[in-house]
This record gives structure tokens, C-alpha cells and sequence, in this order.
């Protein structure tokens, strides 16, 4: 099957050129949006990753070259007009769970960094810096953490965080009797917010969702809450959290995912000027910790996004109804 890979950087070429033996790959470093929807006649299939735009005339657009399938290389499908796509009738696929433990200890390497001031002890020791002031954390043993949304990532996370000693709540529509065994109390969003001392987002982004944590919901949590986002960048109201950090009663913040991230995250930026104030007014907190999008970048992730994918894809040549159905979203 002819397939166009948009978004692709060289460890997804890497990956894929290792794993597949039956396709014909394009591989494309441009987004897929409806400008560059032209390069992906010929194939198909496309393949893209959370910031390509596949809206109404970007489906069309596909359609009208003949492409059947989208493959997405990751569990979020915000990012998709599933309605258009189908009206289009278009299959739309994707990898439900990677490996919720890479996210899930990225989330964790975050609190630990943000809470012990890893980062900044680090730049200190390089310039022979060996002072102690102004790295004060706190213990993570017998503190609240509120977990928003327990599905396979936020249940790997919620269990690390047992194994800390913390108390342990959480807030989903749906609960895992599994964790409540474990010792996780849920409870509803008010409540999570009022008691927790570090809050930890795993919940995908809706429209319910947008903008979940904003200046009300922040209002309603502990002074010097430690927030923590590494599920979707709009979750979370970036004027809302700045204002609290500036008034100091959102103690840190720790983002792995960011709303404007598009143009920013997964690019080298490094010669030229930041662009986005709101990204640049965060990164001049000392207590703010910003990683692009790296959750999900382990080996063992990026062999499971990549092997389901092409199953997927697989599976759709030969016959729509041998495609796991957890993998399919229309």
C-alpha cells in the first residue's frame, strides 16, 4: 500500500525503514494541512502524528487523491474531524496504548526534577556553583496527589505514586475498580482540586476538556498546587496559569505539552527568536519546567507506535474488519 508519512523526523524514518516490509513510504517532514495535502497524491493512506490538521477540507482534499485510510501515529484523535471523515467514508485508525509507561514516567521525572530543583542544581554545578539556597523541595511521601483521568496512563502514574507513599485521588467518569483496590480514592473534580498538592493531567482533550484547568478551577486549588500536563496542551488555559504563577499561588508548573505548541514543539528553534510570548513569558519562571512533547519518546514506544501502525495499515489492505477494533475510531 502507498502510504504518505507527514510530520516525519528521522527516528520515525528510523523506525519505520526497520519494521516495514510491505509498503511504499513517502516520508514528508511537512505537517499535514491543507496546503500540503498535494503531497500525498498517489498514496492511499497518510500516516501523521498530533499536529497535523485533517479538518473537513483537509479530508475532502485527501478523499478527492483517492487516499482511504488515516493512520495516526499516536492515541489522541482531536485532531480529526471524525464526522467528515466519515461522510467520507475514510477509515481512521490509530495506536490506542504505546506504552502508557513511557508518558507516565515522563510525568513522573518531571515532579521529581520540579519538586528537587534538579534542573537548576544541575546549571548551578557546571559553574561551580555548589550553594544550596533557593533548592528547597518537599517530601512526595504522605502528600495528595489528584490524578484527572485514569485510564492507561494516568493508572500507571496513580500506581508509581503509591509506591511513593502518597495518598492518592482521582477524578474520571469511569472508574478502575483495579486502582480502587489498590488504595485510590476518587472523588469529584472540586474536591481533587481543593486537596490535592500536586495535580496530574491524563486526559484526553474534548471539547468537555478544553481549557479544563482555567482561572476557576485554579482558584478552587491549594496555594502552591505543583500542576503537571503531559496528556494535551489544551487542557490547560496558558493566560489562566501564568496569571497564577505571577501571583505565586500556583507553586510550579510542569508541561510536556503546550496549546500553541504547533509551530514550536518538535522543531530547532535554537537560531532565531521565540515567536510565541505566552511560551516565552513561561519559560522566565524559575518554577516552571517545559519538556517538547517527550513523553512518549522511548524506544519501546516508538517500536509499539510503529508496529501498530503498520499492522493497521496492514490490516485495512486486506480486509477493513481485521483491524483490532481498540485501533479503530471510524
Amino acid at each position: 500500500m502507498k502510504v504518505a508519512l507527514f510530520s516525519c523526523r528521522n527516528y520515525d524514518r528510523q523506525f519505520f525503514e526497520r519494521m516495514n516490509t510491505a509498503h511504499q513510504i513517502t516520508y514528508i517532514e511537512n505537517p499535514l494541512n491543507p496546503q500540503t495535502v498535494p503531497l500525498a497524491a498517489g498514496s492511499e493512506a497518510v500516516c501523521v502524528f498530533v499536529n497535523d490538521h485533517l479538518d473537513r477540507p483537509t479530508l475532502e482534499a485527501l478523499a478527492g487523491l483517492g487516499v482511504r485510510l488515516v493512520a495516526l501515529r499516536c492515541a489522541g484523535f482531536n485532531n480529526v474531524d471524525l464526522a467528515a471523515a466519515t461522510e467520507l467514508n475514510m477509515r481512521v485508525v490509530r495506536v490506542p496504548a504505546y506504552s502508557p509507561h513511557a508518558v507516565a514516567e515522563h510525568a513522573v521525572a518531571l515532579l521529581l526534577t520540579l519538586n528537587r530543583k534538579i534542573h537548576r542544581a544541575y546549571n548551578r554545578i557546571r559553574e561551580n556553583n555548589f550553594s544550596l539556597e533557593g533548592l528547597l523541595g518537599f517530601d512526595l511521601y504522605g502528600k495528595t496527589i489528584g490524578v484527572i483521568g485514569t485510564g492507561k496512563i494516568g493508572a500507571v502514574f496513580a500506581q508509581i505514586m503509591l509506591g511513593f507513599g502518597c495518598r492518592v485521588i482521582a477524578f474520571d467518569q469511569y472508574e478502575n475498580e483495579d486502582l480502587k483496590t489498590a488504595g485510590v480514592g476518587y472523588t469529584d473534580l472540586p474536591t481533587l482540586l481543593r486537596s490535592s498538592d500536586v495535580i496530574s493531567l491524563h486526559c484526553p482533550l474534548t471539547p468537555e476538556t478544553h481549557h479544563l484547568i482555567d482561572a476557576e478551577a485554579l482558584a478552587q486549588t491549594k496555594p502552591g498546587v505543583m500542576l503537571l500536563n503531559t496528556s494535551r496542551g489544551a487542557l490547560v488555559d496558558t493566560k489562566a496559569v501564568i496569571r497564577a504563577l505571577k501571583t505565586g499561588h500556583l507553586g510550579a508548573l510542569a508541561l510536556d505539552v503546550y496549546e500553541l505548541e504547533e509551530n514550536v514543539f518538535f522543531h530547532d528553534l535554537s537560531g532565531q527568536a521565540l515567536e510565541d510570548d505566552l511560551l516565552a513569558r513561561l519559560m522566565t519562571f524559575p518554577n516552571v519546567l517545559i519538556t517538547s512533547h517527550q513523553g512518549f519518546f522511548t524506544h519501546e514506544a516508538l517500536e509499539q507506535i510503529t508496529r501498530t501502525t503498520l499492522n493497521s495499515i496492514t490490516a485495512f489492505e486486506r480486509e477493513h474488519s481485521a483491524i483490532p477494533a481498540e485501533c479503530v475510531v471510524v
